[in-house]
């Protein structure tokens, strides 16, 4: 038997729980992975809500992104094999949050020795956001980037990046995540009223790029702020193209290259607190606050 977190209903934290379940075995195309670290995201609370849709079979097992050692390969499967370290995202319920999970091999990247694997769980979902939302547009060094919600997993990381391709960065956060945005390069705004007023006299010819990680009113004020309507782009918040621009657009090519880029040392995940699977609910609590730092990983093991 294996251990996974499941939810059992949607709605609230009150329906999950850790629960047994045999050693899912891969089919085609698969790889069956002992966890060792899972990341933790707003998604995931998303998920459990029905926000993304409500049929799927239940129990749900609860984790997006994961890192951990090859157990079983699939049939056609090339390229893997039993031992390797990879990381991947975890699609269809199969639970991150877990002993042993199931990945497609087609999105899954095998690990480096530099990248432990509690970094590397971040990478899938959190990652491969941040180098998504950075790419919306090709942007020279020295112009400038805006990035509201900076100081979480993905806002810290789209940070880094705009330092390694010299971009003036300007992170909008919480006055209690100004040292930790600041930690990346980026010039630090305070989140609250007028916040769009404090960018403006930092940038008062406008930002070249505005990635959005909130959602709502900081978007709407946020947005003017763009060069052009199609410089802003959200992971938040649909209403970002009534506003001229985009969501984020996935490059299936991402987390190959963000893990690249944490490989060579030029991005630090930020992990600021860990979990063992048996507290996975206070990882998830810690992160559906919305006020985490940097990001949270469930460690396995």
């Amino acid at each position: 038997m294996s251990k996974v977190y499941v939810f059992t209903q949607f709605g609230g934290p009150e329906h999950q729980e850790l629960q047994d379940r045999p050693v899912p075995q891969p089919r085609a195309g698969e790889l069956l992975l002992e966890v060792r670290a899972a990341g933790v995201n707003p998604a995931d609370a998303k998920v459990r809500a029905g926000l993304f849709g409500t049929g799927r079979r239940l129990p749900v097992g609860m984790g997006l992104e994961a890192a951990g050692v090859v157990a079983a390969v699939g049939d056609g499967v090339e390229g893997f094999a039993v031992g390797d370290a990879v990381l991947a995202g975890v699609p269809n319920g199969n639970g991150g949050f877990a002993e042993h999970t199931i990945v497609r091999a087609v999105e899954a990247v095998t690990k480096p020795e530099e990248v432990s694997f509690t970094d590397a769980a971040t990478l899938p979902v959190a990652g491969t956001t941040a180098y998504d939302l950075t790419h919306h547009v090709d942007l020279d060094a020295g112009q400038t980037m805006l990035v509201l919600g900076a100081g979480g997993g993905v806002g810290l990381m789209a940070a880094q990046i705009g330092a390694v391709h010299q971009l003036r960065t300007i992170g909008v956060a919480s006055e209690a995540k100004r040292e930790l945005v600041e930690s990346t390069g980026a010039v630090f705004v305070p989140s609250g009223d007028g916040f769009a007023d404090r960018v403006r006299v930092l940038a008062p010819d406008g930002v070249d790029l505005v990635v959005d990680l909130v959602g709502g009113e900081v978007l709407r004020q946020a947005a003017p702020l763009a060069t052009e309507p199609g410089r802003v782009v959200s992971a938040a918040d649909p209403a970002v193209v009534e506003l001229g621009g985009g969501m984020r657009r996935h490059d299936p090519e991402a987390l190959s290259k963000i893990t690249g880029v944490v490989q060579h040392g030029l991005l630090d995940p930020h992990v600021t607190a860990t979990y063992p699977l048996e507290r996975a609910g206070e990882a998830l609590a810690a992160v559906e606050t919305g006020h985490a730092a940097g990001k949270v990983v469930v460690e396995v093991g």
